[in-house]
């Protein structure tokens, strides 16, 4: 198995003789506006450039959209992508989403999927908390999931997705354990500053209840409502000696387990 970091949510993924693409965000630099809604909305997405030559980004035998939301899934990518490429997405109504951008391969993901010999499971997630799921926002951060990748000759690996440590993500890692976690966990924020995914706290709870895996954090420094930089979490990495166990890679960084 190798992991890229690309940048944002986005990762490629070599698995089993396979290459994946998880939810692309493509756009150069400062190309959409900040999300409304949310810290520092101000600021223009991405807020990097991509580390790497789009021909080797698309590369790949699949795509995996874990949800819709443009930092996963943007305008770039529905243009950039070829309309045959396979596209596993969460649900029957983000395929429809898909599909009305020509994409003509499409496939929402059931609970357990196969793929050239490949096991992709799909696993909830929750994108927040609290008050903050209720009423028009929580419509808005809508459903997402993870993915749990298995195969006999692979470390078996969890992308837990777009959410917050809760009851679920602790199952997830209790039935599956992954030898491999990544975890979002840029801390993005909502008004009135809410996170939506995880922050440091929330990765100090996966790490003591995966004691055998190696977490990498994603989704870190790429979009306006990101809080939490990969200085801080490092820091706070080594202050709580997690640093045997715990991946900050920067954009274009890859590991292989």
């Amino acid at each position: 198995m190798k992991l890229t970091q690309i940048r944002n949510a986005t990762l490629k993924v070599e698995y089993a003789g396979k290459t994946f693409l998880i939810d692309p965000m493509l756009s150069a630099k400062d190309s959409f506006p900040g999300f409304p809604g949310t810290l520092n909305s101000h600021v223009a997405n991405p807020t990097v450039e991509l580390p790497l030559p789009m021909s080797e980004i698309l590369a790949v035998d699949a795509v995996i959209v874990t949800h819709t939301h443009q930092d996963h899934w943007d305008d770039t990518a529905k243009t950039v992508i070829p309309k045959d490429m396979l596209i596993f997405t969460q649900n029957a109504r983000d395929q429809w989403d898909i599909q009305m951008s020509w994409f003509r391969n499409t496939r929402a993901l059931e609970e357990h999927n196969e793929f050239h010999g490949i096991t992709l499971i799909k696993t909830p997630g929750q994108h927040g908390r609290g008050q903050i799921l209720e009423g028009l926002m929580g419509d808005i951060l809508g459903n997402v999931c993870g993915i749990v990748f298995k195969h006999p000759r692979e470390k078996m690996l969890y992308i837990a997705g777009d959410t917050v440590w809760y009851k679920g993500v602790q199952e997830n890692l209790e039935r599956y354990k992954p030898d491999v976690i990544v975890l979002n966990s840029g801390d993005a924020r909502v008004l009135p500053n809410e996170s939506i995914i995880m922050g440091k706290e929330d990765v100090y709870e996966v790490y003591k209840t995966a004691p055998s895996a190696t977490i990498i954090a994603s989704h870190m420094e790429a979009v306006n409502h990101a809080t939490l930089s990969r200085k801080e979490l490092r820091a706070f990495i080594v202050d709580h000696q997690m640093n045997s166990r715990v991946l900050v890679p920067e954009d274009g960084e890859s590991y292989s387990f």
